[in-house]
């Protein structure tokens, strides 16, 4: 245990946000995402039984978002004809404002578009969320 570290971080979570650098990106990944397929060539951390939304908040206190990037954090659009309203992205909205992120810099990606940049990722925590359309990319900052 360590002082100021969020209790819901694992090690290995710890680890690799350690080991990520400027520009490197993480999904936080809901319970629905092919975490294993397409994380094959990232590491793939176990989160299960967290919700995105404490995970975000959690990460977001240790790593910041790329200031020189227009749109640090990145959202799955939902799919032509889907009736989901994904309110989730309410909360990442809340939570990126509360860590002086602005949440207006929310990359949408269309599905497979998204799939392809996860493939490119430093690494993919995959949780026990259940909103669908929860997933987030995060590019991580200078640490100052």
């Amino acid at each position: 245990m360590l002082n100021g570290i969020p209790k819901i971080l694992s090690p290995e979570l710890l680890k690799v946000l350690c080991e990520m650098g400027h520009g490197d990106e993480i999904i936080l990944a809901d319970g629905n995402f092919p975490v294993q397929s397409i994380g094959k060539n990232a590491v793939v951390i176990r989160a299960d039984g967290h919700s995105v939304p404490a995970l975000l908040d959690a990460v977001l206190e240790l790593m910041p978002l790329d200031q020189y990037s227009e749109k640090p954090a990145a959202l799955m659009q939902v799919v032509p004809g889907d009736p989901c309203v994904p309110t989730i992205w309410e909360e990442y909205k809340a939570i990126l404002e509360k860590h002086k992120a602005d949440s207006t810099a929310i990359e949408m990606e269309e599905r497979f578009a998204f799939y392809e940049r996860a493939k490119k990722a430093y690494a993919i925590v995959a949780t026990g969320e259940q909103a669908i359309y929860a997933n987030i990319l995060l590019k991580k900052g200078v640490v100052k």
